[in-house]
């Protein structure tokens, strides 16, 4: 089975959705086989490719995943696709802490076509994101270069421990990406050192800018990399997949 990539923060409007779209567009223009999964509710890792939410989350259904995955605009890139009704989401939820977690089951059995599964988490610390962490081999968690950048990581670091202790050698910090990135912003600057200095090597040496062309690439149903492809957007997020693929 390939890299599984939990991409996660309890804080909304982050870049997370926009992180999974652009790194699963990324990877796969990379020739890396992807599949993104959409487990958040809103459904916009989903919509933000021009698909449309399921009546059904297809993890719940009682048949082969390949017949629900959808492919997308990009070669390579595949989508499981989210559903906004909440009794799945408690389905879903079931088992995190078990060997019986209806997620970890399907990516355990069906996901051996892929080199790299990315998983778009709701922006909380409930059961569906432990659910995926415990399903995943890694986690990579966008932070906006805000005053409050660092307010709640210290819970979402507590909720990947307690994984990693539950299931000894399987997940690991992939990594802390900022997002919103303005350097000419004297808090960008002193955001991004303090997390630098704090976290160390788990910060990703690639950075998101702001960018409008990430802002727009969604409600064309794009990533950014088919959007704008010349974007500082679109580079950024191609130097991230070169850092991850390298790591």
């Amino acid at each position: 089975m390939g890299r599984i990539l939990c991409v996660a923060n309890q804080k909304g409007g982050v870049g997370k959705t926009t992180t999974a779209i652009n790194l699963a567009a990324a990877l796969a223009k990379s020739g890396q086989r992807t599949l993104l999964i959409d487990l958040d509710p809103q459904c916009n890792a989903t919509s933000g490719l021009g698909l449309a939410p399921t009546e059904r989350h297809a993890l719940v259904l009682r048949k082969p995943l390949r017949e629900a995955l959808l492919d997308t605009r990009v070669a390579g890139l595949q989508v499981l696709p989210g559903s906004r009704s909440f009794q799945d989401v408690e389905v879903l939820a079931q088992g995190e802490q078990g060997e019986s977690s209806t997620l970890r089951q399907h990516l355990a059995t069906g996901m051996n076509a892929f080199d790299f599964v990315l998983i778009d988490c709701p922006p909380s610390l409930g059961p569906l994101t432990q659910a995926a962490l415990a399903a995943s081999t890694e986690v990579l968690m966008p932070i906006q270069c805000e005053y409050f950048a660092m307010e709640g990581l210290t819970q979402m670091i507590q909720v990947i421990r307690g994984v990693m202790q539950r299931q000894p050698g399987r997940l690991e910090f992939g990594g802390i990406l900022l997002t919103m990135y303005d350097a000419g912003l004297e808090l960008t600057r002193e955001v991004e050192n303090e997390v630098r200095e704090f976290f160390g090597d788990i910060v990703f040496d690639s950075v998101i800018p702001r960018d409008v062309a990430v802002s727009e690439s969604p409600s064309h149903g794009l990533s950014v990399l088919d959007y704008q492809p010349r974007s500082r957007g679109t580079r950024a997020y191609v130097e991230l997949c070169q850092e991850i693929l390298n790591r």
